[in-house]
């Protein structure tokens, strides 16, 4: 009886355990602070500027969320995590939510138990070389030594593309990105290869950044997003349409520069969007402006795409599928209705 009793304790103190950590939404709204887990520096997602201040693609997605849940952008504590890191923060509780240019795959939602809550960016792995090997495509790569960090998706897809196409590539893992560009800089690799995206910000870390070149070659699928953990669909719904609401605004052509005409606006999407027709923010166990707050803050998808790594940032990456599907790009979102 006493071990039965026992393991009836530890069930229950387990299951209040669990369902404590299932509210993140009042948890984050009692703290008065988002935590976000990010990149420890990689341009135009995730970086401190020369002020201090995190900015970037990655990092709009958590001022997003915060100004959507606590009506301020700047209420939030960014924790900056390496590839290997990640995962067990979120799942340890140790932060709220994951914005940190990390793949969606099976066995990150079925096996650690995590859930993405979007598509914010389509990316694709692909390879950096130096100009002077005179390297066209992947396929003349050969047996090139090859710097990839360790705990990535990006390790196994280039051993799959190697063992497909008869390549003898040598997979050199490192722990971080710094040590990646590093052996890269030196000459210890003779290649880079991770996302599309990464490659163009790993690029500028480079001393001579027009010396080199992202090949054309994309050979993965790297669908990109914000991560929660399982068991708790409130959040999930809050981080999931925080998102949303920045592709809408995108579409209803809602901006920084529109905001006030949107509010006086009389057409039924966009009454529903800014909040003066319907209780959609309530339904998320947020304010009635929610949406409104976001765009405010951060503007709608294609001002953080182009503020951050789009054709007029440093990165200068082509916008492409990320493109909404209504001018023949990929990114859609379902309506606020």
């Amino acid at each position: 009886m006493k071990k039965f009793a026992f393991a009836l304790a530890v069930a229950g103190a387990l299951m209040s355990a669990s369902l404590a950590q299932a509210d993140t939404l009042s948890e984050v709204k009692a703290r008065g602070t988002l935590k976000c887990g990010v990149n420890q520096g990689l341009d135009g997602f995730s970086a401190k500027d020369d002020k201090g201040q995190w900015t970037g693609f990655d990092v709009d997605m958590c001022r997003a969320v915060a100004a959507a849940v606590l009506g301020d952008a700047g209420k939030v504590e960014y924790v900056p995590l390496s590839a290997e890191a990640r995962f067990p923060a979120l799942q340890k509780g140790e932060i709220d939510l994951l914005s940190r240019n990390s793949t969606w795959t099976l066995s990150r939602e079925a096996d650690l138990k995590l859930i993405f809550a979007g598509v914010s960016y389509y990316d694709g792995q692909g390879f950096l070389v130096p100009i002077a090997r005179n390297i066209n495509g992947a396929l003349e790569l050969g047996s090139a030594k090859v710097c990839v960090q360790a705990g990535t998706t990006s390790v196994l897809n280039a051993r799959d593309y190697a063992r497909q196409n008869n390549l003898q590539l040598e997979m050199i893992e490192l722990p971080s990105v710094d040590d990646v560009v590093k052996s890269y800089a030196d000459g210890k690799c003779d290649v880079i290869t991770t996302d599309v995206s990464q490659l163009y910000a790993l690029r500028l870390k480079l001393a001579k950044p027009a010396d080199h070149i992202v090949l054309p070659d994309v050979i993965s699928k790297e669908p990109l997003g914000p991560v929660v953990r399982q068991g708790d669909d409130r959040w999930l719904n809050v981080v999931k349409w925080s998102f949303f609401a920045l592709l809408n605004a995108e579409e209803l052509g809602i901006s920084t520069a529109t905001l006030d005409q949107a509010l006086a606006s009389e057409k039924p999407d966009v009454k529903r969007f800014v909040g003066t027709e319907g209780n959609y923010g309530e339904q998320l166990g947020l304010g009635k402006d929610w949406a409104v707050r976001i765009v405010k803050s951060v503007g709608n998808y294609g001002e953080v795409f182009e503020r951050n790594i789009g054709a007029n940032s440093k990165l200068g990456i082509p916008r492409g599928i990320n493109q909404l599907w209504s001018v023949g790009g990929i990114q859609y979102a379902p309506p606020i209705r």
